[in-house]
């Protein structure tokens, strides 16, 4: 039997994947880099809520997130719009840094692990 279910496989990598009651999501970021901060959290958020979905579970669940910035000159309005999009009395543990990003445009990249 096999209880690992991948969503959105490719040759390199899987969106998200789902094991043992446990939603496990790729790197998610946005597709218009042309965007400020907000922008481009919102999107990749609103990725991170269809996974999530795709995978049975809901942003409600999310256990913990890792958050990469370009800057941490977006930390402020990066946290405004993560402070707007997460459920109150259910936040999950999160880190947060800065990192050289694959693409310059790229301001955020966010992972999440969440229960099913």
């Amino acid at each position: 039997m096999n209880d690992i279910v991948r969503i959105d496989q490719s040759g390199r990598r899987s969106r998200a994947m789902v094991h043992n009651g446990i939603a496990y999501t790729a790197g998610q970021v946005p597709d218009d880099m042309t965007l400020d901060i907000a922008g481009q959290a919102k999107q990749v958020l609103a990725k991170i809520d269809d996974l999530l979905k795709q995978a049975g579970t809901d942003k409600s669940r999310v256990l913990t997130a890792q958050v990469w910035l370009r800057t941490m000159e977006d930390f402020a309005g990066f946290n405004a719009v993560w402070d707007a999009w997460v459920v109150r009395g259910q936040t999950p543990t999160r880190a947060c840094g800065k990192v050289e990003m694959n693409n310059p445009s790229c301001r955020v990249e966010i992972f999440v692990t969440a229960a099913v």
